[in-house]
């Protein structure tokens, strides 16, 4: 299996980089673009933009998808931002910075594109790291399935999942998420204490301030709804196993 990671991929940001986030989202809201391209990838047909040289950040993926239904599917660039505000609020540092501006008279989501990575499709599954970053790796994956959980992703599919050179787990395409539904996308079998700690700590109140501007008052509960389901869930694999045997180590292992 190829394993080699290629620099012009899909929209990434290195975990380095996240203590820049608000000067990266300031330039991604203002930074001149230079030419547009069809990426090619993706049901929701992102696009390449480019952006002036010299800048902070070279290019990003360009996101126009207007709230509504498309191919049966609720889907909207604003969905891509409230992840990203959420996974801020949530400390889960696995989605790239990502805001609302216009372009060419078009209002979208404006994501940070960075590389080298490669999606789990591109490796034929989800990888196997190396045996000193096994445990850390294994935390991300679990971290990822509660978030998708959260947010009802309904499409992490392998082309979203995407794994750079020091074994950081990224997470892209959000556009199908939050929903009204409470559906639990993925069997929950091992949970992050920290994460979840944080998760339980979720109100409406504290995420209407950040998440109001890009989903509706039904959708903020919804999460709310989501959360208490996932409870339950967690409630019962306790009662059967124990909490030694659910909860990963609240130990930060995550890969420098």
């Amino acid at each position: 299996m190829d394993t080699t990671l290629h620099a012009d991929m899909l929209p990434v940001v290195r975990r380095s980089r996240f203590d820049r986030r608000q000067t990266l989202e300031e330039y991604l809201s203002t930074a001149d673009v230079v030419k547009m391209e069809e990426i090619g990838l993706g049901v929701t047909r992102p696009r390449r933009a480019y952006l002036a040289p010299g800048g902070l950040v070279d290019r990003m993926a360009w996101k126009t998808i207007k709230p509504g239904f498309h191919s049966g599917y609720w889907e909207s660039y604003k969905s891509e931002i409230a992840a990203y505000e959420l996974d801020k609020l949530l400390g889960l540092d696995m989605i790239p910075p990502t805001v609302e501006r216009q372009v060419r008279g078009d209002v979208g989501a404006a994501i940070m594109w960075v590389g080298p990575i490669k999606s789990f499709r591109d490796l034929g599954g989800p990888p196997s790291p190396p045996a000193d970053k096994l445990t850390a790796w294994n935390r991300q994956i679990v971290r990822a399935k509660m978030f998708d959980n959260l947010i009802c992703n309904i499409d992490p599919n392998l082309g979203n999942w995407l794994v750079d050179p020091s074994w950081n787990l990224i997470l892209i395409d959000h556009t199908r998420s939050f929903t009204t539904k409470q559906d639990i996308v993925h069997e929950m079998t091992r949970v992050d204490r920290e994460l979840w700690e944080r998760m339980q700590a979720l109100t409406v109140e504290e995420l209407v301030p950040v998440v109001a501007k890009w989903i509706g008052n039904r959708e903020i509960r919804a999460i709310i709804a989501r959360r208490d389901r996932m409870q339950a869930v967690i409630d019962k694999l306790v009662a059967a196993k124990g909490e030694a045997a659910v909860f990963v180590s609240h130990v930060d292992s995550r890969p420098k």
